[in-house]
């Protein structure tokens, strides 16, 4: 993991709740990580409850764990019950089982696109109705740099993480005029457990031919998160942070 030094004075979230969801590992886990840091109170979703219970004490005493599978309708509306009002969102949680499209499972196919757009659609429209009463709101969508490139083998992956990317813009329109900003990363490959065991060393080819030549490690990931869903952003909405080591500009 990286340490990275970020030179702040105040605890920029005290007394916001926040809600990551896929938060026990990877980017969820470094992103809830870093607002626990600056104050939140955070919330972790994932379907493992042992996992996510140490994944939360990781954390500390601001951080509880809620367990939710977001492919699953009726347990996201059982995790907007759980987790009541809440000021920031991060849609982290996602499927990314690749497979050439040739081979596409359709099981597989409708479990990414139940858990990458669906599970997040509905869980902000339960969530966000309280944010707008209220007159401010943080989402930050996780997407990917492959919803605007090209990769063999993630074409499901890839479609779903577009579909995310518009939502954010879509939203961006519908509830700005509320206080409630909305805006996207978009990770280049990330060196995480879950896409180790998924894509192998495939990722890591994908990282060295980045202008950066490398991978990103969550940590990485996470700071461009915590700076959307911060204060420091009040005035960025619609907005996708490719924080990909330069693979949007080749």
């Amino acid at each position: 993991m990286v340490q990275l030094g970020r030179q702040t004075e105040l605890v920029e979230l005290a007394n916001q709740n926040v809600l990551v969801t896929g938060g026990t590992a990877g980017i969820g886990w470094e992103a809830a990580r870093l607002m626990a840091a600056e104050g939140a109170e955070v919330i972790i979703s994932g379907r493992d409850l042992a996992r996510g219970a140490a994944a939360a004490a990781r954390i500390g005493d601001n951080a509880r764990f809620v367990p939710a599978d977001l492919s699953d309708i009726d347990s996201v509306h059982t995790l907007i019950d759980q987790v009541g009002p809440v000021d920031i969102v991060v849609n982290n949680a996602a499927n990314f089982t690749g497979a050439a499209t040739v081979d596409q499972d359709l099981a597989a196919f409708e479990s990414i696109f139940d858990t990458n757009v669906r599970g997040a659609y509905f869980l902000i429209a339960g969530l966000v109705p309280a944010m707008l009463e209220r007159g401010s709101g943080s989402i930050v969508n996780v997407t990917s740099m492959v919803a605007s490139k090209g990769v063999p083998g993630a074409s499901a992956y890839s479609a779903s993480k577009a579909a995310l990317e518009s939502l954010t813009r879509t939203w961006a329109a519908e509830f700005g005029k509320h206080g409630v900003r909305v805006n996207s990363v978009a990770p280049g490959p990330t060196r995480t457990e879950g896409v180790a065991a998924e894509w192998g060393e495939t990722n890591e080819e994908l990282g060295r031919v980045l202008p950066l030549g490398r991978t990103a490690h969550a940590a990485e990931i996470a700071e461009a998160v915590l700076f959307l869903a911060s204060p420091r952003a009040s005035f960025i909405t619609g907005s996708t942070l490719h924080a990909d080591g330069g693979g949007a500009a080749v």
